[in-house]
């Protein structure tokens, strides 16, 4: 079973794993972060486990060298401790293997950091003030925090890379007329340059939102064990606070070990930013189907049997990392649901969705960069699709200027019996049109009068990119 479900997966697996491990630089950021479940081989009984990344060891060693020194400054803890154990945290390396075993028992990754962080100290007399009066989330959400920082930038950068290759397209053919499309049927005329401003205006407001989001989410954590500050001392508000500014991040002026909203924040900005590069993937697999092929593509794959296709694995990878990311961001919205002070099932729920998210998000980000820099449109294509379907297109259009002379239900029943006549006589609706109403003019059957707002619109988001 499975043998036969490893080539199952043959085809398809390497790519997709591909697609969700190797987005832009997203190997510097959020792999998997913790060991948590441990795998038995069945044959050996070998146990193995999955094992926090460097960079997260190197994100909770900066967390605990900095409030070291916060907590040196303030007199909790001695000053020469405080500078040992800052330098320490920025010059030792700690193995992730070295610290599988004792991660696995624990539950947490933070125990056995500090126990190979002491001894690689090498001065236990400095070394007994690691960690004082913090407990294993404190540091573990925090370091997140940072790591979340990293990632929000990156998508940031990614980000006004698309908008502005949509907005040069915007620019170039604001006002060029294709079939805009409901329920995949032709609606009305639109401009290319429009659908273009369709797909990059919500990518415009997540830019928008990213500083709001900062300060409302990205918090630093210190609270004690239970959420308390107990054994931080008199000076826990004070200590979080200059721990929140040593480290760039945001004081909560609370506990949020149970509050899981600044993650659920942050993966609701993630999940609108992926939405809205899954909408530019679907748009852009039906654009370029062979029936419609208004679109071209810089760059597609190839069929293993059928020579004649280009596969549009770019956008299809997009939507299938967006499929994952529902899936996770389910995940995580579950896991929000925390008992009492700490809840350890939760927990560990959110440290395997929340890496998943950053990494989808910075897959899809990284496909669609490509996506959007070699799209070609085709006007012939999208000047035919506009005229081959008998000019119905123009039917609303036709509707309200029958409306000028009658009233406006007689004008929609005339116009739905004009449709029906021209589909069942096959003959163009402006020459039935033409010979009923003859004051009825030309240009109301031609497309570039008949885009509404859409070269404005295509002009606003372009304007509006650049001002990003």
């Amino acid at each position: 079973m499975q043998l036969a479900a490893t080539k199952a997966f043959v085809k398809i697996g390497p790519g997709l794993r591909q697609a969700c491990y190797d987005g832009r630089a997203s190997g510097r950021f959020l792999a998997e972060q913790f060991m948590l479940l441990g795998i038995s081989d069945l044959e050996t009984g070998k146990r193995w486990h999955m094992v926090m990344d460097p960079d997260a060891i190197r994100a909770m060693l900066l967390v605990e060298g900095a409030l070291a020194k916060v907590q040196g400054s303030l007199g909790v803890i001695p000053e020469m401790s405080a500078a040992a154990i800052h330098r320490a945290s920025l010059e030792i390396q700690v193995d992730p293997g070295a610290i599988a075993a004792s991660t696995g028992e624990n539950g947490v990754s933070v125990p056995g950091l500090l126990a190979q962080f002491r001894a690689e100290m090498q001065a236990p007399e400095f070394a007994q003030h690691v960690h004082w009066g913090a407990t294993s989330q404190d540091i573990i959400d925090t370091a997140l925090m940072l790591r979340l920082r990293q990632a929000l930038k990156l998508a940031e950068t990614d980000l006004r890379e698309i908008i502005a290759a949509l907005a040069a397209g915007a620019e170039q053919h604001q006002s060029l007329p294709m079939p805009a499309r409901t329920y995949g049927q032709h609606a009305t005329p639109t401009s290319w340059g429009a659908v273009l401003a369709e797909w990059g205006m919500p990518l415009c407001d997540a830019l928008d939102q990213l500083e709001a989001l900062r300060e409302g989410s990205l918090f630093v954590s210190l609270s004690g064990a239970a959420g308390t500050g107990s054994a931080l001392g008199p000076k826990a508000a004070e200590t979080r606070a200059q721990l929140a500014q040593a480290l760039g991040l945001q004081d909560p002026g609370r506990s949020w070990h149970v509050d899981r909203g600044p993650v659920l924040r942050i993966a609701d900005w993630q999940g609108r930013v992926m939405a809205a590069l899954a909408h530019i993937a679907q748009s852009t697999l039906a654009l370029t189907m062979t029936e419609t092929a208004e679109l071209a593509l810089g760059a597609a794959g190839a069929s293993s049997t059928m020579p004649q296709k280009q596969n549009p694995v770019g956008p299809s990878a997009i939507v299938a990392l967006g499929h994952q990311f529902t899936g996770q961001r389910a995940t995580l919205q579950a896991a929000a649901a925390h008992q009492h002070q700490r809840d350890g099932g939760a927990w560990f729920a959110e440290w395997m969705a929340v890496p998943q998210l950053a990494l989808s998000l910075a897959a899809a980000l990284n496909h669609t960069k490509s996506l959007v820099a070699g799209l070609t449109p085709h006007p012939v294509k999208m000047r035919s699709a506009l005229t081959d379907g008998l000019g119905l297109i123009h039917a609303e259009a036709l509707s309200f200027a029958l409306a000028e002379t009658m009233p406006r239900p007689e004008a929609q029943k005339t116009t739905k019996q004009l449709c029906q006549d021209a589909l069942a006589k096959q003959v163009p609706l402006a020459d039935l049109v033409h010979a009923d109403y003859p004051d009825v003019a030309e240009t109301l059957f031609d497309p570039s009068t008949q885009m509404g707002q859409a070269p404005a619109d295509a002009a606003a988001f372009v304007a509006r990119a650049r001002a990003l």
